[in-house]
């Protein structure tokens, strides 16, 4: 079977955020009370456990407001980077 593919012009760009929290019921808490039920589906918030980390990938367009929302509830932003391997460096 062929695995269809997107053009790089139809992904999203997304970008990556390094977290200091471990809960992920209180990240995406965080996003819902600051920005409400649109901005999070506007923003498509995704958490990815690698390791030790909880890294946090929404679209570019919404970065700001992510970011204000984290901020806005304590939660401690350690990196932010286009790629999952610019987390790491």
């Amino acid at each position: 079977m062929k695995k269809l593919k997107l053009k790089s012009s139809a992904r999203d760009n997304r970008r990556y955020i390094l977290l200091e929290e471990r809960d992920k019921q209180k990240i995406e808490k965080a996003i819902l009370d600051y920005i409400g039920v649109l901005g999070f589906a506007q923003s498509a918030p995704m958490i990815i456990e690698n390791n030790s980390k909880i890294i946090l990938s929404c679209l570019r367009e919404k970065i700001v407001d992510v970011r204000a929302s984290l901020n806005f509830a304590k939660i401690k932003i350690l990196k932010v980077s286009g790629t999952i391997a610019g987390l790491s460096r």
